[in-house]
Formats: C-alpha cells, structure tokens, sequence
C-alpha cells in the first residue's frame, strides 16, 4: 500500500511537471498559402495571429474570417497533438500503457 501511495506522488508530480511543459508548446498553423498564420499555445489558446497586409480589404471580410478560422483550427490540432507527445513522454514508465485505458480526463 506504501508503495503504491508513493508511486501516486510520482504520478502527481509528473503530471504537474508535463502540464507546465505542455503550457509551452507552440504550434503554428497557416491558411492562403500563408498569407494567415496563428500561433497557439500547448492549452490551444491562441497567442499569436499574422495577417498578410495584401488581405486587409473590408470587401474580402469573409474571405478573411474563413482563412483565420482555418489557420486556428490547423494551429490548434497541431498543439493538442504536442502535448499528447509531451505528457506520454512525461509519464513514461510510471503510467502504464494499456491498450483501451482512456487517460484523457487527466491530458493524455
């Protein structure tokens, strides 16, 4: 019972350890050949957002809209795929890897 109560504290301090690992990531995702570009954070928020000066034109509002939509959402994939690579590699060999055992709840 020892033991398993101290591989718990591993567990916690891993986790706590991935979490502030995963809070750096950054990943980008573009649109328009470019011509958008996001940047967001390991927790998909986003902290950067690059519009080429050619697509400010009120009459390409939707355009524009779409292309930012598109640039998120390809950001955004990217880093929860980052830090699903980040916490696995931070609990490797304290959690096991049993095949259909759903850890999402925890970030995994």
């Amino acid at each position: 019972m020892m033991k398993m109560m101290g591989k718990l504290g591993e567990i916690k301090t891993r986790m706590a350890e991935a979490q502030a690992k995963v809070a750096q990531i950054q990943a980008s995702g573009e649109s328009g050949a470019g011509l958008v570009k996001a940047t967001v954070n390991g927790t998909k928020k986003l902290i950067d957002l690059e519009i080429d000066p050619s697509l400010i034109n009120p009459a390409d509002a939707v355009m524009l809209r779409d292309l930012i939509v598109a640039a998120v959402n390809q950001a955004q994939v990217k880093a929860e795929e980052l830090a699903k690579e980040e916490m696995k590699k931070s609990t490797e060999g304290v959690i096991p890897n049993i095949p259909g055992l759903d850890l999402s709840a925890f970030g995994l």
